[in-house]
């Protein structure tokens, strides 16, 4: 099987080095054969149609903003409608908040205030406290949802690089219309998406990666990668 990550691979930035330790120690813990390969955003302006052929997942990375939003939001889009497993963490968490923002709630101007920060419609905005390079508790609120089945447990510490999440006021938008708000902070604010009625499509603000070891990989990203290789 073959999983493409979306994102402008920096080897300088951590989030994107641990990515590919944490695939690795997930397919060698399992035993599966999962081919990874970094797709930059600026390579899918001209090779979408190849792209969404090849791949069987998509993984939409941290490190934005990236050379094109644009592009990374139609892959999102594409794998959203077709039942493709995604998995974004950081700012992939971010982008697909947006692109549900645009095309689902209709709010076609959603935007990203690491883009343009003065946009009237901030659906990502900077939050409130800076959470880069912290380990923070998550309650896992909906016992019905396929995170709490993956950790089985109320509460869960992740590690975060980011300062920009989900402005709270579009939380309820998002969640009514079926990406559902599966995992919060204290102050209730979301941390993790989760869209109904999809094979796997997950966003987490946090970075699960970096909770990733040899011997002892993270449950998230076994369960995502399992999916893509259809074992689930």
């Amino acid at each position: 099987m073959k999983l493409a990550i979306i994102g402008d691979f920096n080897s300088s930035f951590r989030p994107h080095v641990t990515t590919n330790d944490a695939i690795e120690h997930s397919t060698q813990s399992l035993g599966l054969q999962v081919e990874a390969d970094w797709v930059s955003t600026d390579y899918i302006i001209d090779n979408f149609n190849s792209i969404i052929d090849t791949y069987d997942g998509f993984w939409i990375a941290p490190g934005s903003p990236y050379k094109s939003m644009t592009v990374a939001l139609d892959i999102i889009k594409y794998a959203r409608l077709n039942d493709i497993p995604t998995l974004g963490t950081c700012g992939g968490f971010q982008h697909m908040a947006i692109e549900f923002a645009r095309n689902i709630l209709n709010i076609k101007d959603a935007e990203h205030a690491e883009y343009d920060p003065y946009a009237s419609k901030l659906v990502i905005n900077p939050l409130s406290c800076a959470m880069a390079g912290q380990t923070l508790e998550i309650e896992l609120n909906d016992k019905t949802s396929k995170i709490f089945e993956i950790f089985g447990t109320e509460k869960i510490s992740e590690k975060y690089y980011c300062n920009f999440g989900l402005n709270p006021k579009y939380q309820n938008e998002l969640n009514d219309k079926g990406f559902k708000i599966v995992g919060t902070d204290d102050l209730k604010e979301v941390r993790i998406l989760e869209l109904i009625n999809h094979p796997f499509f997950i966003a987490t603000l946090f970075v699960p990666q970096d909770n990733s070891a040899q011997g002892k990989p993270h449950k998230l990203i076994n369960t995502f990668l399992s999916t893509v290789c259809g074992r689930f």
